[in-house]
């Protein structure tokens, strides 16, 4: 996927993409390697701090708020961690990301 992926000034061989600006502060990171049908909790949860999903391979179907939104390769999304959520690998292989547990803040 080279959708929104550009190369920085004085950069060779090189492409970048963007996946989130300033959302807060970072309490801690993880990486995940999801089988087919594996992801969790089995049951949505809430707590205190967001959580930053970063698909690097596969793709993930995340449940949050009632709603789902699916993430490809090279996609990030921000959970707020005060909505009933989950998250899912969504093809028959496996998927990674990247998660990062972020500070809640009121303002967005």
């Amino acid at each position: 996927m080279e959708k929104d992926f550009i190369t920085p000034p004085d950069h060779v061989n090189f492409k970048a993409k963007k996946l989130f600006g300033n959302m807060g502060e970072i309490i801690d990171g993880a990486i995940a390697y999801v089988s087919a049908k594996g992801g969790g909790p089995m049951q949505l949860h809430t707590h205190s701090h967001d959580h930053l999903f970063i698909v690097v391979k596969g793709r993930a179907r995340v449940y949050v708020g009632g709603r789902e939104v699916v993430l490809d390769k090279d996609e990030s999304y921000l959970v707020d961690g005060t909505l009933p959520h989950s998250v899912w690998n969504d093809v028959e292989e496996e998927t990674v990301m990247i998660g990062l547990s972020v500070k809640h803040t009121e303002t967005r």
